[in-house]
């Protein structure tokens, strides 16, 4: 019986314009193992946690969707123009830490463990030394996480404010023009007012609001996670 994952796979490899060989390439798979995947053989977890990455769709979503039934606008929610996927939702379950009453922390991220989060920010031991914060506006039903601000890039935050953030799983639900905190691959920890459309299409624009620093591009793959400022607070007084 030939399942949904078999279909799937052909059918976002189409999407992306990837030959069989070219996705065995992106995948760190085998052309005959991704033949035998788009037709009978059923992928190993390893496999399915790689195809996931390179075709940018969760592992739930490539075993039980059916993506022959799907309409075209319901791919572009998952597609940007490049043709990677955006949502964030098929990179890894977020470290995270839940008190005696099982209620989820907000973690402080401060100046000196930013290097170290960069490295270890899905280790849940890492995660479970940070500090941790607690207010009263928070919500039950969002996962915060506190970070301290670095650099004068983001007036009127100041280098050692602290921004609290609430967890983006879905980067689809990114609001233009509202300040975030990516940690990306390449660039660290990024406090920047963000845009999600942009005219040329290069990925997430980063724009600071000290108009010494120049707007950047963050391309999707290269970010790691995405947390939306929901307050702020200063750590001293001018």
């Amino acid at each position: 019986m030939k399942l949904p994952i078999h279909e799937n796979i052909k059918i976002m490899r189409n999407r992306l314009g990837l030959t069989q060989k070219e996705l065995a390439t992106e995948s760190g798979l085998t052309r005959s193992k991704i033949a035998a995947y788009e037709t009978q053989t059923q992928p190993t977890l390893e496999a399915l946690l790689l195809l996931s990455k390179t075709l940018g769709l969760s592992v739930d979503i490539l075993l039980k969707e059916e993506l022959t039934t799907w309409p075209a606008y319901k791919f572009k929610q998952y597609e940007n123009i490049e043709g990677h996927y955006v949502t964030g939702q098929n990179l890894r379950i977020l470290a995270t830490n839940v008190n005696e009453a099982n209620e989820e922390l907000a973690e402080m991220v401060t100046e000196k463990a930013r290097a170290g989060y960069l490295q270890a920010f899905a280790d849940p031991e890492f995660i479970r030394e940070l500090p941790h914060l607690n207010l009263p506006m928070m919500s039950k039903n969002k996962k915060y996480r506190a970070f301290q601000v670095s650099g004068d890039s983001m007036p009127p935050l100041k280098n050692n404010d602290w921004v609290v953030c609430s967890y983006i799983e879905n980067w689809l639900m990114l609001k233009d023009g509202d300040k975030y905190v990516f940690i990306t691959e390449n660039e660290g920890i990024i406090l920047k007012t963000a845009y999600k459309k942009t005219a040329d299409n290069k990925g997430f624009l980063m724009v600071s609001s000290n108009p010494f620093y120049k707007p950047f591009y963050v391309l999707p793959k290269d970010i790691k996670e995405v947390w939306r400022v929901e307050w702020w607070f200063t750590n001293s007084i001018d």
